[in-house]
């Protein structure tokens, strides 16, 4: 008996393609299915595939940050074995940490800053002002220019000098 269900799932196997195994599900409810390399019915062989089957979502409207970053990582292929619970939720725990020391070492950054500048030991910084059309103010606004203004027709190289310029040609 165990020799013909071998024999019928070799042909299923053949004809139908491999089932999709069910790996895991991550804190959110989605879930993730591999599907094993396998040879196709022309014998060509079929790498294995990963996906997911995402909660409440249409395919076109993924983004980032649905999915844990382990579990992308195992259906990018980047790693062997599917995540567990417990290695989700410390990777998650010490990104909480670091974001709480990053903005503790932004704060002391800023008062270390304030400090200096009340010191004089470091210059503020320099305060620019922006012309032309990166400027709101002056959007739109004709002001003079030094630089030539031609069209096609009329200019000619070599013809135009910087104001101010005494090796300018005499006519």
């Amino acid at each position: 008996m165990s020799r013909a269900w071998q024999v019928l799932r070799a042909l299923r196997l053949r004809l139908l393609g491999p089932t999709k195994e069910f790996v895991g599900t991550d804190q959110f409810g989605n879930k993730y299915y591999r599907v094993p390399k396998h040879e196709s019915r022309a014998g060509q062989m079929i790498p294995e595939r990963r996906f997911v089957e995402a909660v409440n979502r249409q395919p076109y409207l993924y983004e980032m940050g649905d999915f844990p970053i382990e579990w992308e990582a195992w259906i990018r292929k980047k790693r062997n074995d599917p995540p567990t619970i417990e290695e989700i939720l410390r990777n998650e725990s010490v990104r909480e940490e670091m974001k709480e020391k990053i903005k503790d070492v932004a704060e002391k950054d800023k008062l270390l800053q304030a400090t200096e500048y009340k010191e004089g030991a470091v210059a503020e910084p320099a305060r620019t002002h922006v012309k032309g059309h990166a400027s709101a103010p002056y959007y739109g606004k004709q002001e003079p220019s030094q630089d030539p203004t031609s069209t096609a027709n009329t200019f000619q190289p070599g013809s135009w000098m910087p104001p101010g310029s005494r090796s300018s040609p005499k006519k």
